[in-house]
């Protein structure tokens, strides 16, 4: 671990982190932004096929790196773990650029998507690993922060620089290279296990002894041999139901997510709204996100992520509902909005935060990353279901009911977790 004073060190995970997410949040919207310019011109061949192609291949590599790598931060640590990512997805992200046709493109999204798929499980395992106790909620919400600034920035970078696509694919990728220094000297491991296994036990007892002590980085683990960890773990008692739960919500969390910031626009247009209205509420929902995102985050910790997470998917549902009905003062249109956005954005970030207090230590990265990985689905299939609405003239007021019914699904399907998780080692209170 780099010397430096505590209150000081104790900060760079926190920035690295979220930095981290930045990333993801780039990931979100660059295609979104190179995609018009690139069936406009016919460039490398692309049409609307293989732009719908390119853009979901590329949600099918986050979700196979969220579901098969994320889990290895578990058995290695998460430093090794985020470093090895965000090299990944820069490099690949990088190599977009230079592609020479539609198949290569796509496929370079793909590898970049592995990477950054694991890289937000393992971040926000790292996080939950390294903050004080009792404050999950907060720091999960927090770092997801780094998503969406990092959505917005590119999004408003682009309108400084496309046409020119190639050169926000260059962007994104040397962000990332200019980051892996910081990650490789400022960020310590937060697992005792992987320390020893490299340091001995005496290096690894002074690591932990020069730890700030508001901010513990050990990872509880048994004396004895440690225990493997993977997806297999999540099948064995008690945690399938939890797991089912989680699943399904984080699947209609990332649906809602996905599906909106797809979709909004069109919505808006389909009602009758004028389509510089619908961009503009786009951007309002974003930035109820960000306001959502600091205001669940206090509510979990202080009341309970369980209360707050029902409430949340909840009002959620309730708004969505509203926007089904045509709101004619620009005022409350725009309030509604971006009420809609506070609730809607950060109920998927508390699902992640509560499964980082529903599973132990050692099973974390894994939890996370089934989490996330089950999400990518809802990330494809919430923007596959609205356009199919879309194509058959009934997006309005029907896709405001599909996402409404989203919400209620994911209530539901969290009353499915117990009250409390029972393990062999210990009893683990989830409803608090």
């Amino acid at each position: 671990m780099p010397t430096m004073s505590s209150a000081r060190r104790s900060q760079w995970p926190v920035w690295l982190c979220w930095l981290a997410m930045v990333l993801d949040g780039f990931d979100l919207v660059v295609l979104g932004t190179v995609i018009p310019t690139l069936i406009k011109t016919g460039e490398l061949g692309f049409d609307a096929v293989g732009a719908t192609f390119a853009a979901t291949i590329s949600l099918v590599g986050v979700g196979l790196g969220a579901l098969f790598i994320a889990p290895l931060s578990d058995k290695f640590g998460r430093r090794k773990l985020l470093i090895a990512c965000v090299a990944s997805f820069s490099l690949f992200t990088i190599g977009v650029a230079f592609a020479p046709n539609v198949a290569v493109f796509s496929l370079l999204r793909m590898l970049a998507g592995l990477g950054l798929g694991a890289c937000l499980p393992a971040a926000l395992a790292y996080i939950n690993d390294y903050a004080p106790a009792g404050s999950a909620g907060k720091s999960t919400t927090r770092t997801m922060t780094g998503y969406h600034v990092g959505a917005v920035a590119t999004a408003l970078l682009a309108i400084f620089i496309v046409p020119n696509w190639r050169l926000m694919f260059i962007i994104g990728g040397v962000a990332g290279l200019l980051l892996l220094p910081f990650l490789w000297v400022k960020l310590p491991e937060s697992l005792p296990d992987a320390a020893s296994a490299k340091t001995g036990p005496a290096k690894t007892n002074e690591l932990k002894a020069s730890e700030p002590a508001t901010a513990p980085t050990a990872v509880e683990h048994s004396t004895g041999t440690k225990p493997k960890t993977g997806f297999r773990d999540l099948l064995q008692k008690p945690y399938p139901l939890v797991a089912v739960g989680i699943g399904i919500a984080s699947f209609m969390g990332l649906l809602l997510v996905y599906g909106l910031n797809t979709w909004l626009p069109q919505l808006m247009a389909a009602a009758g709204y004028p389509v510089s209205t619908g961009l503009t509420l786009l951007l309002v929902l974003n930035l109820g996100a960000v306001a959502g995102l600091f205001l669940a985050g206090i509510l979990a910790d202080k009341h309970g992520t369980k209360k707050i997470v029902l409430m949340w998917f909840g009002l959620s549902a309730v708004f969505l509902a509203i926007l089904s009905f045509k709101i004619q003062n620009e005022f409350l249109l725009n309030a509604a909005v971006f009420v809609t956005g506070v609730f809607v954005f950060s109920s998927q970030v508390l699902v992640y935060a509560w499964v980082s207090q529903l599973f132990p230590s050692r099973l974390r990265g894994t939890a996370l990353g089934f989490a996330a990985g089950v999400g990518r689905l809802g990330a494809i299939v919430g923007p596959a279901v609205t356009g199919t609405l879309v194509a058959a003239n009934i997006a309005y007021p029907a896709g405001f009911y599909v996402f409404a019914a989203a919400g209620v699904l994911a209530v539901a399907a969290l009353f499915l977790v117990p009250h409390e998780v029972k393990t062999a080692e210990t009893s683990v209170p989830v409803g608090l």
